[in-house]
């Protein structure tokens, strides 16, 4: 505003002098310029100051968020700045459970152990099976109508807990029997005693095979594949 005064004087001056009319334009021209100057500078100032401005509320605020997260820490809300506490897991536990061994032998869908036959490498008398239950062996002396297999660690004269292998010229009279026919040969699968037997013919003579009662199961086909495998002499 002071150079606009300074013009307008020295406009007022050399018109009192009587100037030419070409010097007053030059005046307003240079007048007018010192205007749009003045007119920037306010822009370039507006700016300026609006600039700063935003930097000072940008700076009030995070200095309030620096001051909010102090007060966490003050009140025992938050962590320390830069540190995640790690969470612990309730649903799992500290140790891992036991590993229960499983077992090699097969198991039936009740839960019991099902027998499994392996390979006689054992002669017996005029009975002979080239299968026999696998740990089972016969005890001795070996009657010759008569075989009676166990385990090496139940020894016991419970009879109800061996098998029992012997031979008559007539069938026993099973319940709940269930025939089948099979290889050439009828087996008969039912109880006698109540205990789970199976009896088939040989020749002329009838083989008849009572299983333990409460040890391991046996399944109709594994007994029929162990009494098809017998012969008697």
């Amino acid at each position: 505003m002071d150079e606009v005064k300074k013009l307008l004087e020295g406009f007022a001056d050399r018109a009192a002098e009587g100037l030419p009319d070409a010097d007053i334009d030059a005046d307003v021209s240079r007048g007018r310029l010192a205007l749009r100057r003045i007119k920037r500078r306010r822009r370039v100032t507006g700016v300026l100051c609006v600039a700063a401005a935003s930097a000072l509320v940008l700076a009030i605020g995070n200095q309030v968020k620096w001051w909010g997260n102090g007060s966490e820490v003050a009140d025992g809300t938050a962590g320390t700045a830069g540190t995640v506490e790690p969470e612990t897991s309730a649903a799992s536990p500290s140790t891992a459970p036991p590993v229960t061994p499983q077992s090699s032998e097969p198991v039936s869908m009740f839960g019991a152990s099902v027998v499994e036959l392996v390979a006689n490498k054992q002669p017996w008398s005029t009975i002979t099976c080239s299968l026999a239950p696998k740990g089972w062996s016969a005890e001795t002396p070996i009657a010759a109508n008569q075989v009676v297999l166990s385990q090496p660690t139940m020894r016991t004269a419970d009879a109800a807990v061996k098998v029992i292998l012997q031979t008559a010229p007539q069938a026993r009279s099973l319940s709940q029997v269930r025939v089948t026919d099979a290889s050439g040969k009828t087996f008969h699968i039912g109880t006698l005693g109540g205990r789970l037997s199976g009896q088939v013919k040989l020749a002329d003579q009838w083989l008849l095979v009572e299983l333990p009662a409460g040890t391991v199961e046996w399944p109709d086909d594994v007994l029929r594949r162990f009494m098809n495998s017998c012969t008697v002499n």
